[in-house]
């Protein structure tokens, strides 16, 4: 598995978070059947820009999502409740990173507040 390192600005406050990166059976699997104390956050990049939509099905625990644009500017970032049929980001986006809620996120979600 490969991971990247993500910077960003939220709400006047940098973050940075280290994420598995998701090939073609990951997307599809994202966050699916996960333990939520062994969840991992996840990003998924693309080609160019994409008005995807994303479910929770078989995920459960809550999560952030955060749709980045092709700049890697936050285009939104929402927190999603397990078993949602479809969420979708207002705009394109070229990159969605997945931050499980659970202790090994719990210092950045508090500060993002979302």
């Amino acid at each position: 598995m490969s991971y990247k390192n993500i910077s960003f600005e939220f709400k006047g406050k940098k973050f940075k978070i280290r994420a598995k990166i998701c090939g073609s059976f990951r997307r599809v699997k994202g966050l699916m059947f996960k333990s939520k104390e062994n969840a991992e956050a996840l990003l998924f990049e693309f080609k160019k820009p994409v008005k995807m939509k994303i479910h929770s099905f078989f995920v459960f625990f809550d999560f952030i999502s955060v749709w980045f644009d092709e700049n890697g500017k936050i285009i939104e970032a929402r927190k999603i409740k397990p078993f949602t049929f479809c969420v979708a980001s207002k705009k394109p986006f070229k990159k969605l990173l997945e931050i499980p809620i659970n202790s090994k996120y719990e210092n950045l979600i508090k500060l993002l507040r979302v």
